[in-house]
């Protein structure tokens, strides 16, 4: 028996601490799978890309749409999907998104030509976008004790930071060792276990079971965030000055602000403005942004310099950022459960941010005679303890004390976050780099391989230091918008008693 608890007061009951699952743990595994599955996919298939191409035949403008086909259909979806788990259960939601998203794969694995592969890379998204709000709402409410909730962000939210590195890895492996259509097809091995676990472990609860769908609301805010992405991922493709750019971040813009307008006046919104009102939560929801458009420097340009300057294969540039991803995943334990809940967010949070600035910002010392063991894996390992304290502790203060109905849809705005930064940071970032290489080249003979490459050293450095801008933005707005203290329950929120 549940019922829901608002202000502090139960009608008709007594209030009674919420019971935690004797299954937890292994949801928690089961939800970290998924995750992975979702988050390899940001990144495994573009160390495949020049294979698939190569074996498909599409041409190099095709190879943006094979990354951006999947990254328009979740984030546009990301809130549509966290809405339906709220309304028909989150057990359902994940079962389907998860046999959605192999099927998915194993068509792209098969693909005979460039539309299905790009359909496929759709159909990826339009499942993830319905697993992943669904797995990070599971955890937030199968986890009913504080110290026990603060381990299980700490997985998840090393997960959603490490991820991309990981996927770089695998990429790089599967791609070595066997073919490109293994990145993929991965994916249909991953899905069999977490299927398997969440059949098994999984309940099904509806906590917004009474409320109808926003169709207004999800039309605007898919168009919106549909706009916003094609715009930042194509800007460097189309060119800042072309109305498929500016037009299309306009009309993002536009649709956007009418959605938040609409949430205001609908019966059920999609997102109530009481999930987002919340100081901590915001800044969280702003935390999470940050990191995902500042974090694709530290992925895309150093690949591109350890594969293209140092000659590391796609397996060894894998290799190469596990050690970040190490001191992520122990930073995360340490920030969640004991850093946190001692002296709260507005010293955490932006002492992260602080550490990955100096870390990104030591990154841009690289040179031509660099070398990895000097130049890049201390500064990697510095990236990823700063990293490590603001990814998983945004991510618990981005769901926690949230109205129980509300659970999906707060999840779901935490991915969407990450996505549209990361889709910010890929347009930025590369536009800058782009701009860094011509600058250098202006005056001086292109045809010279020392100058060409030394344009592209300038390109990362450049990189570089505006995500070490962009996360030193962060440790500013993190420290003005968090509330002194730990964490507090939101007065607004409800949560689910069990009796």
């Amino acid at each position: 028996m549940s019922q829901t608890v608002k202000d502090g007061t139960l009608s008709g009951a007594v209030d009674a601490p919420p019971t935690a699952s004797p299954k937890r743990w292994w949801i928690l595994a089961v939800i970290a799978i998924a995750q992975l599955m979702v988050v390899l996919d940001a990144t495994i298939v573009n160390i495949a890309l020049p294979s698939a191409q190569a074996d498909l035949g599409f041409s190099d403008a095709g190879r943006q749409w094979i990354v951006t086909a999947y990254a328009l259909a979740f984030a546009s979806l990301l809130l549509l999907g966290g809405r339906l788990a709220d309304l028909f259960g989150r057990k359902p939601a994940f079962l389907v998104g998860v046999v959605g998203f192999a099927a998915a794969s194993a068509l792209g694995g098969a693909a005979t030509g460039f539309g299905m592969l790009v359909t496929a890379r759709a159909l990826q998204g339009v499942f993830g976008a319905l697993l992943a709000p669904a797995a990070l709402s599971l955890l937030n409410t199968t986890f009913t004790d504080a110290r026990e909730r603060a381990r299980a962000f700490s997985v998840y939210g090393a997960i959603a930071g490490a991820g991309g590195a990981v996927g770089l890895l695998l990429g790089g492996l599967l791609t070595d060792a066997l073919d490109w259509r293994w990145t993929l097809y991965v994916n249909v091995a991953i899905a069999v276990v977490a299927f398997a676990g969440g059949w098994t472990l999984l309940g099904n609860h509806r906590d917004a079971a009474g409320a109808k769908l926003d169709v207004p609301g999800t039309v605007l805010v898919a168009g919106g965030l549909f706009s916003l992405v094609y715009g930042f991922s194509n800007a460097d493709a189309h060119h800042w000055g072309s109305p498929l750019t500016w037009g299309f971040l306009l009309a993002g813009g536009v649709l956007l602000a009418a959605f938040a307008w609409w949430q205001t006046r609908a019966a059920h919104p999609l997102l109530p403005l009481r999930v987002l009102l919340d100081r901590n939560r915001a800044a969280s929801y702003l935390a999470v942004l940050i990191t995902g458009a500042g974090m694709f420097g530290v992925f895309l340009f150093l690949t591109y310099y350890l594969q293209l300057n140092l000659g590391f294969s796609p397996t060894k540039t894998g290799v190469a950022f596990l050690p970040m991803v190490g001191a992520l995943m122990m930073t995360a334990q340490l920030g969640t459960t004991v850093l946190l809940p001692r002296i709260g967010p507005k010293a955490v949070i932006p002492l992260g941010f602080a550490v990955a600035t100096a870390g990104m910002a030591w990154l841009t010392g690289i040179g031509l005679g660099s070398h990895y063991a000097s130049a890049v894996l201390p500064q990697l390992v510095v990236i990823g303890v700063g990293l490590g304290l603001v990814m998983p502790s945004a991510m618990q203060l981005a769901t926690g004390a949230v109205a129980a109905e509300d659970a999906g849809v707060a999840s779901a705005t935490v991915n969407a976050m990450q996505q549209v930064g990361g889709s910010i940071g890929t347009a930025l970032l590369n536009t800058l780099a782009a701009g860094a290489a011509t600058d250098y080249l202006a005056g001086k003979n292109p045809a010279d391989k020392l100058v060409r490459t030394q344009a592209t050293i300038e390109s990362y450095t450049t990189a570089f230091w505006w995500s070490a801008g962009l996360f030193a933005v962060g440790a500013v707005i993190a420290f003005l918008l968090y509330r002194r203290g730990t964490q507090q329950p939101d007065p607004e929120g409800a949560r689910v008693v069990h009796m």
